[in-house]
């Protein structure tokens, strides 16, 4: 496919990334605004981004088999209806004040974020050439970035009141008008110009000889390796993207919800250069080792520096997670030829790892405090730096 000619179907692609952004950045918002307004503990509102991500690991592999069978493009726009109706639900469980009814709601929001991005994360991947797959993975994070700020200035602007004064009746309207929008974008999607595409050696062996021969996802070192580094990277990048606010709000300052914004200029910074620099300047690799080595110093001054200088290193982590993902992506999913589909659909069940370490983040937070509990970083990030030196080439 030419490079004119996907330019059409990575705009579309561009969109459903600031689905996802959006999607996210509403679990956000829930986690303080639960936390207030039902007196929940921090464990408790962290299972609300739990609820979400649990659903990664229970759906990425049925995905994977509706993508079989309908499609890529059926299944993004099947996608978007999931969205409408998780969004749905958020109303009358605030009318019931049920926590349980929100988590709930979380899960099928988690679903429809499954089944979208099983769809467009390795559709973006094939879309050219395996080597600069991270450049346009960076553009599709751009757009995914741009939107995680946008859930708390939208219902701010709706609801005409600063988060700590919104109620749980106040969040109806801008609700309502997020289930038309995507609903609307699901109709879209249906009659949107996507080709069904395929990798290299997914019709014919002889086009990935590595491939060739293989029976089980297992035989590939480096997918497994590089599922595991995804399944810590999108933990705590969940950390890095949506803790600011409650780390502010902890910390008492003034506007908290300004914070929100930065997370998520960080990404689209790193994700500029990622567009500018890979391949020309950089490779994937060496893009993913810089960003490990940010992220191992960044999350030794959140715990070593005062919190008022420790809440800008909580909202700058993001940069160095930025190029994390479109790195780490397409060089787990290289060479798996017949295996493209069920690889990606591990490689998105990794992204459970979003249900697991902000929770465990929540209870040490109750531990150990706001501010330390950020340690649970470091561990997750050494293990990201192994596989960019050495776990992405295992073969064998």
């Amino acid at each position: 496919m030419s490079s004119n000619k996907y330019l059409v179907p990575l705009a579309f692609i561009g969109m459903m990334f600031f689905t996802v952004g959006f999607a996210t950045g509403i679990n956000g918002y829930f986690v303080p605004f639960l936390e207030n307004n039902l007196n929940l503990t921090s464990a408790q509102s962290y299972l609300v981004i739990a609820a979400t991500f649990l659903a990664f690991l229970v759906f990425s592999f049925p995905a994977s088999s509706i993508i079989s069978k309908i499609g890529y493009k059926r299944t993004m726009s099947l996608s978007f209806f999931m969205f409408a109706l998780a969004f749905a639900l958020f109303i009358p469980a605030a009318r019931m004040e049920s926590f349980a009814l929100y988590l709930l709601a979380c899960f099928i929001s988690g679903t429809a974020n499954t089944v979208l991005q099983a769809a467009i994360n390795p559709y973006v991947t094939i879309l050219g050439p395996i080597d600069s797959a991270a450049q346009r993975i960076s553009i599709m994070g751009i757009c995914n970035s741009l939107a995680l700020a946008l859930p708390s200035v939208f219902i701010a602007a709706v609801t005409r009141k600063p988060i700590e004064a919104v109620g749980l009746v106040d969040l109806d309207k801008p609700l309502l008008i997020i289930i038309g929008v995507v609903a609307l974008l699901g109709i879209i999607t249906f009659f949107a110009p996507l080709e069904e595409i395929k990798a290299e050696g997914e019709e014919n062996e002889e086009d990935c000889p590595y491939a060739a021969g293989k029976t089980s996802l297992w035989q590939f070192p480096h997918l497994v390796l590089g599922a595991l580094a995804l399944f810590v990277y999108v933990g705590v990048e969940n950390l890095a993207l949506l803790t600011v606010l409650d780390y502010a709000q902890g910390l008492e300052l003034p506007n908290p919800e300004h914070y929100t914004i930065y997370p998520g200029l960080g990404m689209a910074a790193g994700y500029i250069i990622g567009i500018v620099c890979i391949p020309k300047f950089i490779s994937q690799v060496k893009a993913l080792r810089i960003c490990t080595w940010l992220a191992v110093l960044d999350s030794l001054a959140i715990v070593l520096t005062p919190p008022q200088v420790s809440v800008w290193c909580v909202a700058l982590l993001s940069f160095a997670c930025s190029l994390m993902y479109p790195a780490i992506w397409p060089l787990a999913i290289v060479d798996l030829g017949k295996f493209t589909k069920k690889g990606s659909s591990l490689l998105v069940a990794s992204i459970g790892g979003g249900a697991l370490i902000p929770l465990l983040f929540g209870a040490m937070k109750d531990w150990v405090g706001n501010q330390n509990a950020y340690w649970i970083c470091l561990p997750f990030y050494l293990l990201i730096m192994y596989y960019a030196y050495y776990g992405y080439k295992i073969r064998k």
